[in-house]
């Protein structure tokens, strides 16, 4: 196996809790569903078809079934009776793998283990859905902001397709490849379809091994892997705006001194348009975030109280760079290929100062380092656990780890090799960072 496709076979078990029963729970769905009145299961061509001559918006929900996250989530959209009525209005299909995903179609966050994609049965998207908070928390059944997402989506169906033009950047761009197996770090491993007759779950490419799939891409042929997926599907956050979790895209706290207060965005705003495109949720903001300049402007219109109201988000230089990645399953690839398999975390003031250590110097405690294949060569490297490293090239002060990554993923290439320098014991070492 190549070490890249090693690489990808490694963080597919990264940290990510599983039911403990993987091969039966996936089994187990596809007995629930595949003749389930309402879900057509893992058929997105008779999806489609289905829209196309009913007129209903295709809704499809694609679901990692073994991975624990949004297990509540995922129960609620099935099983909830209040669901029902607003279900009744698409045409649903429940997707449980990404092996022949089309990907100029489905370009997600795939780092989620539940999204969902809502079509025009021609095959325009209208919009996204994906919610870290359900993520974090697997036992969470709240529904609100997938219902006030649907519910957008009905509107927004209601009005195509006069409404097309609006709808222009939500769509797909180009991709390498049209399918993920047909990707080289795939193609060794995974088929178009899942392996029935055999063990499914080993059959399966995951969400998350697309995100790794296309930074392998860029990666293998010595190239800088693009900035948006270093840092994909950004949280508006960065730009100091967060949203509440309860409904589509509304504002629940504005931080001062950031683009977003700048750009006058009040608490009890909610987003209806962003660059542009209607906003039927936060992942939808999230999408217009990842396909954004490097710095520029975006206008956006927002509903408050009665009124609208137009504003301009004006986005600062090496703003993607501020997202916290360190808890997304597709940041341990890029760890290998950063820190040769580590994983470190900022030290805190207390601590820097208990070291004898300032307040604006890098400090970066090693708290992992891989064993095994790409994720081994850390360790091989000498560096160990609970180092501290304090120079990397000709970086010396504060950064994060997640901004770490990105400026080494786009200004390094594999085979380079970074003199670093680590605190050990009170001891002053040179070691070297290996780039993969």
């Amino acid at each position: 196996m190549k070490p890249l496709a090693a690489l990808l076979c490694l963080t597919s078990l990264a940290l990510a809790e599983t039911v403990k029963d993987r091969e039966g729970a996936v089994r187990g769905d596809k007995a629930k569903f595949e003749n389930d009145a309402r879900w057509n299961y893992c058929d997105l061509d008779t999806g489609f078809q289905l829209a196309k001559t009913t007129k209903k918006p295709l809704l499809v929900v694609l679901r990692c079934v073994p991975c624990m996250s949004c297990a509540g989530m995922d129960a609620a959209v099935l099983e909830e009776p209040s669901l029902v009525p607003l279900l009744d209005q698409f045409v649903c299909v429940r997707v449980i793998n990404a092996n022949a995903l089309d990907l100029a179609r489905f370009q997600f966050d795939y780092d989620l283990s539940f999204s969902a994609l809502v079509f025009n049965g021609d095959g325009t998207i209208y919009g996204r859905y994906g919610s870290w908070l359900h993520q974090k928390d697997p036992l969470n059944k709240t529904t609100d902001s997938f219902r006030k997402s649907l519910e957008a989506a009905l509107a927004v169906h209601a009005g195509y397709p006069a409404n097309k033009a609006t709808l222009s950047g939500k769509q797909g761009g180009p991709v390498p490849y049209k399918t993920p197996v047909e990707f080289p770090t795939l193609s060794e491993k995974y088929a178009s379809k899942l392996d029935w007759d055999g063990k499914v779950v080993q059959s399966c490419v995951h969400c998350h091994m697309v995100g790794d799939a296309f930074r392998a891409h860029y990666r293998s042929q010595s190239k800088p892997v693009p900035v948006e997926w270093i840092y994909p599907q950004p949280s508006i956050e960065v730009l100091g705006i967060t949203l509440a979790t309860d409904a589509a895209a509304k504002v629940e706290a504005v931080a001062a001194g950031t683009p977003g207060a700048s750009a006058g965005f009040q608490v009890g705003d909610e987003i209806i348009e962003l660059n542009q495109q209607p906003i039927l949720s936060i992942a939808d903001v999230s999408w217009v975030l990842h396909r954004a300049p490097a710095s520029g402007t975006l206008l956006a219109k927002v509903k408050r109280g009665t009124e609208q109201t137009d504003l301009r988000l004006t986005l600062p230089p090496a703003w993607r760079n501020k997202s916290d990645i360190s808890k997304r399953v597709g940041t341990w690839p890029m760890r290998a290929m950063a820190f040769g398999g580590m994983k470190m975390d900022d030290l805190d003031d207390a601590t820097r100062e208990q070291l004898g250590l300032t307040k604006d110097q890098m400090a970066l405690k090693i708290f992992h380092v891989g064993q095994y294949g790409p994720h081994a060569a850390a360790k091989k490297a000498g560096f160990q656990k609970d180092d501290i490293i304090v120079e990397i090239g000709d970086l010396n002060t504060r950064i994060t780890e997640s901004a770490i990554i990105g400026h080494l993923l786009l200004s390094n290439l594999p085979g380079e090799k970074i003199p670093s320098v680590i605190l050990r014991g009170g001891e002053r070492l040179k070691l070297e960072l290996p780039q993969q």
